[in-house]
């Protein structure tokens, strides 16, 4: 634990707080992951808190809250409480406002939208920077007009906190306004509700984008107001895409289920997040034992982490080699089934993951390349059957398909057939098995072709070798 962290008790309780607006994307997943990780690395004093921050109640959504919840499962990163809406504890904000205000530390502003845009188009012009002028601040009468609630920010002195990431940040009062607590629909702001739902949840470290970083001393001095403990924060730097610009969805898949569809695994997805500006030594594959044994908020770099496309496929393709086949899949299934691809007419999906994975980068071309698994005909590419069958190799293939039907279906008989077959018509290898396997999987591409024609079949071998044999000039 870094020597500048201050103990707030003996639980680590740390929180993950997504605007249900849209989909849950890598940038989210990942201090999703940061602050699991350093929950789950405090063994049983660390707690993982999830917190849906719903109160932007025109851009919240059913099906957004949905896609944070199935990609935070996708990725098993379990939480110990919640998840817990903000939606839901208006009361507890209502009355943090009325206890402010009551104690002179708030107060209600009554200035119309036409007032504050004509303040800020003067301060523009001006070269000031925008911000509440303290109008409505001694107000001492109640009117009965349409008000937001304000915070009254201290105007001398500073805000300092130490950034377990970036170091020290202090942040001069003057440079603050008082913002916005509660608007005028009596829906709370976010500084607001964020620092309410921090004290009362108890959360001892506040793991987060550095965009965040502007709203800190914002909310520790909410906090001070209300006498409330002050977190630890951490302020992680932001992805960069391949180009070096800010990730966004112009880079491809930023939506963690959309990895999930393009056939990424989730462990390589987590290994890949949990490099993207934090090391251990030079270290490129973590477990996700290793992953909390090892994470800690001092190996975290201060500078924006580029996402790279190429690096990810690299590591899901690491995993594809080398987990348990048996555990990969169930989720192949769902991608033979996203191509209309009936998962029990063929051979084992283990079998089939294990012929493949050196081939492929994710599941989705895993596939894709395993279309002749499990369909009854395939169709051909006409280019290689003009190219590999001619008349040279027809009575080859006839004598191949023959043995076929009769050898035993074992990898080493149909092994055998083969280099019988090279041999009776003095063939090489590769000028035999060549058109075996445009004949039963219509390309040249395959695995091993022994291999292949095991996992094909003999019905299907025998059949689709007879229709080729058509093909034959």
């Amino acid at each position: 634990m870094n020597q500048n962290e201050k103990h707030l008790g003996d639980c680590i309780r740390t929180r993950f707080a997504p605007s249900p607006t849209g989909f849950l994307h890598v940038g989210g997943a990942r201090t999703a992951l940061f602050s699991w990780l350093y929950a789950r690395h405090a063994g049983a004093r660390g707690q993982f808190i999830l917190r849906i921050e719903d109160t932007d109640l025109e851009r919240s959504t059913e099906a957004s809250i949905d896609a944070i919840l199935q990609g935070m499962a996708w990725l098993n990163l379990d939480w110990d409480e919640g998840p817990i809406y903000q939606t839901q504890r208006f009361n507890r904000y209502r009355e943090v406002t009325e206890q402010l205000l009551r104690e002179g530390k708030a107060y209600k502003c009554y200035c119309s939208k036409e007032r504050l845009e004509a303040l800020r188009e003067a301060q523009m012009t001006n070269k000031e920077k925008p911000r509440y002028d303290g109008h409505c601040r001694n107000l001492t009468e109640n009117k009965e007009a349409p008000f937001v609630v304000r915070f009254k920010n201290p105007q001398t002195g500073s805000v300092s906190f130490d950034d377990l990431v970036r170091g020290p940040i202090t942040v001069a009062n003057e440079e603050l306004d008082d913002l916005v607590l509660v608007r005028s629909d009596g829906a709370p702001t976010y500084n607001f509700a964020v620092s309410i739902d921090d004290w009362d949840m108890k959360i001892t470290q506040v793991i987060r984008g550095d965009d965040h970083i502007n709203n800190t001393p914002r909310q520790i001095n909410i906090l001070n107001a209300l006498g409330a403990p002050i977190p630890n924060y951490a302020h992680v730097p932001m992805i960069l895409g391949d180009d070096g610009k800010r990730l966004s969805k112009r880079h491809g898949a930023v939506s963690v289920m959309q990895y999930k569809e393009e056939g990424f695994l989730p462990q390589a997805l987590l290994n890949y997040l949990v490099r993207l500006g934090w090391s251990h030594g030079d270290q490129e594959i973590f477990s996700v034992k290793e992953m909390i044994e090892f994470f800690k908020l001092e190996n975290v770099s201060r500078s924006a982490a580029a996402f790279n496309t190429e690096k990810l496929l690299w590591l899901n393709q690491h995993y594809l080699k080398t987990e348990d086949p048996a555990q990969i899949a169930p989720a192949f299934a769902e991608q033979l089934k996203a191509i209309y691809l009936d998962p029990a007419n063929g051979p084992e999906l283990t079998a089939v993951i294990e012929a493949l994975r050196e081939r492929a980068k994710t599941l989705k071309e895993m596939a894709q390349m395993s279309h002749y698994f499990y369909v009854d005909e395939v169709s051909y590419d006409m280019e290689a059957v003009r190219k590999h069958m001619g008349a040279d190799v027809k009575d080859a293939l006839k004598f191949a398909q023959e043995q076929f039907a009769i050898c035993d279906w074992q990898r080493e008989a149909i092994h055998n057939v083969i280099l019988q077959t090279a041999e009776k018509f003095s063939l090489k290898m590769g000028k035999i098995a060549q058109p075996i396997r445009i004949a039963v999987t219509g390309s040249t591409m395959s695995p091993s072709i022994d291999v292949t024609l095991l996992l094909i079949g003999r019905e299907r071998v025998v059949a689709r070798m007879k229709k080729a044999l058509e093909q034959v000039g």
